[in-house]
């Protein structure tokens, strides 16, 4: 008698045991291979994964804190493992030379990341797209026409107008306490989008100004999308860092950067419609570029391009300008405003300096600037303690390279930690945590890339096109701030114990805003 047939097993079943069984199998085999390419690597020293999540366990609320305090321990170049993805981070000017400078041509690819998927156009933009004739031709048009120092001289009157108008309303205070980021805010804001946009386009209408149509979003709205995209542009999203999480989104950060998205699509298309709008007004052969977008606009209709920019790489950079000018100065402008509020003698100093070199029968000009060292060392030791972007935007290795002996395969994520080597008391001495800004008063050093103990800007390639920009509004802000009113805390908040903690984004600002008191000290036709 034949032995009965085994039993089968259903369909279903049968493909799940074969699927799992293959799956084990090339797992297996994936594991032997990467084990086997460990081994013949010598990666930087740093901490010991844990499977998923790997180092992220590390960080705090703070990363360029938690990844200092881990640089003390395994070393100026150091490697971390953030989920999915392998990390080195640098944390010295020998190894800022490497990435920045020296080895930077393997460096120059960005992580592809929720933030730059979705608030900035799929990447189309300066800021989160990968380096290649894309990247090169936008960067071109940054520096060669939208940030020239040409441009930058034509728009002067713009940057003097709109301080002032600050200071106006500062006046108008009456004494009382003002949460200053909100008047730096509007500073930068209204200079940006009159150099940019042609005109202001949030807030009140203004009736034969440099208003002069309606407003695209009120100051409280535009206020909110600054600082969603700055916090969102940091913050750490599952699917970023563990690609198969991708849709698990628990604190909701892909749900508030796709609702922070259409906001700014509706702003930046109420702003192209209107330039569209006027262009075809004028025709072809009179049409004029008048701003920045105006320029886009022309540029993108350039047949000669290497690569066509299409719309929404208009709306990118767009909104790189707007935002990446925005925020930043006026981050840099309080924090040192909370030094100075600090260290009375420094204040007393810069005081001091603005009086005997510009006087006060007039505002600060741009001109005045080379002629103020001590305002300039205020600007510069406020950049080394409070750099704006701690860490740099991050990078990905094009290419398998090493350095100082370690092996850095491609695909690699590179952070340099621009905070820890402000800090680093072997660069800076045992004043290194301390505001001084003495330091730099007969310093040569500068914050344009080619001293990297101070890298506010960051270095080489992928430095930030709008320096010049920033560094301009910064100071003549400062200076006017600090020439045109005698500044004082609130009743009860003693200078000592201000508070300076830091809230993090892609960039680093105060966690709770400088509040202070303003009392004019110039004549009122002035303002």
């Amino acid at each position: 008698m034949e032995a009965p047939p085994p039993p089968q097993l259903p369909l279903a079943t049968s493909l799940a045991v074969l699927l799992t069984t293959a799956a084990f199998f090339l797992a297996s085999v994936l594991l032997r291979r990467r084990q086997g390419r460990s081994r013949k690597l010598n990666l930087p020293p740093g901490p010991r994964p844990w499977p998923v999540i790997g180092n992220l366990n590390l960080l705090g609320p703070l990363p360029h804190r938690s990844i200092r305090d881990l640089s003390a321990q395994y070393g100026p170049l150091m490697s971390l493992r953030f989920g999915s993805f392998p990390v080195v981070v640098g944390s010295s000017v020998s190894a800022a030379e490497f990435f920045l400078k020296s080895g930077d041509l393997s460096f120059l690819d960005r992580p592809r990341m929720a933030c730059g998927k979705h608030t900035v156009y799929n990447y189309s933009g300066m800021l989160w797209s990968h380096y290649g004739a894309y990247w090169r031709q936008l960067r071109k048009l940054w520096l060669t026409e939208l940030l020239s120092a040409k441009q930058l001289r034509l728009t002067e009157h713009v940057r003097a107008d709109e301080v002032r108008a600050m200071l106006r309303d500062l006046r108008s205070a009456g004494g009382e306490v003002v949460v200053i980021k909100e008047h730096l805010l509007m500073v930068t804001l209204n200079v940006v989008s009159r150099m940019v946009l042609g005109r202001k386009y949030v807030g009140v209408e203004e009736v034969g100004g440099a208003g002069g149509g309606a407003a695209a979003a009120t100051p409280e709205e535009f206020r909110w999308m600054i600082e969603e995209i700055f916090f969102l542009n940091g913050a750490l999203h599952v699917g970023d860092m563990v690609p198969w999480l991708g849709w698990f989104d628990p604190n909701g950060y892909v749900a508030r950067m796709k609702r922070l998205a259409k906001k700014f699509d509706a702003f930046v298309e109420h702003v192209l419609r209107e330039h569209e709008d006027r262009r075809r007004r004028e025709g072809p052969a009179a049409f004029v570029p008048r701003d920045m977008v105006d320029m886009l606009l022309q540029l993108s209709d350039d047949p000669s391009l290497e690569v066509p920019i299409d719309r929404d790489g208009v709306k990118a950079s767009i909104l790189e300008l707007i935002t990446g000018g925005t925020d930043t100065s006026s981050v840099t402008v309080e924090w040192a405003m909370s030094e100075l509020l600090r260290r009375p003698d420094a204040l007393a100093k810069v005081t001091e300096e603005l009086d005997r070199i510009v006087g006060r029968d007039r505002l600060v000009t741009e001109g005045d600037i080379p002629n103020l060292p001590y305002l300039e060392a205020v600007v510069k030791e406020s950049m080394r303690l409070h750099p704006v972007v701690p860490m740099l935007v991050p990078r990905v290795s094009r290419e398998d390279t090493s350095v100082e002996g370690y092996d850095i395969p491609k695909c690699t994520r590179v952070l340099v930690n621009t905070w820890a080597i402000s800090r680093d008391p072997a660069v800076w001495g045992d004043t290194a945590e301390e505001f001084r800004p003495e330091r730099f008063v007969r310093s040569e050093m500068d914050v344009k890339g080619q001293h990297l103990e101070l890298l506010p800007f960051g270095s080489g390639r992928r430095m930030c096109p709008a320096h010049n920009l920033g560094l301009r509004m910064v100071q003549l802000v400062l200076a006017n701030l600090l020439h045109g009113f005698k500044w004082r805390l609130p009743d009860g908040v003693v200078a000592e114990k201000l508070s300076m903690e830091e809230k993090f984004g892609i960039s680093v600002s105060r966690m709770d805003q400088l509040r202070a008191i303003p009392e004019p000290r110039l004549p009122d036709h002035l303002y």
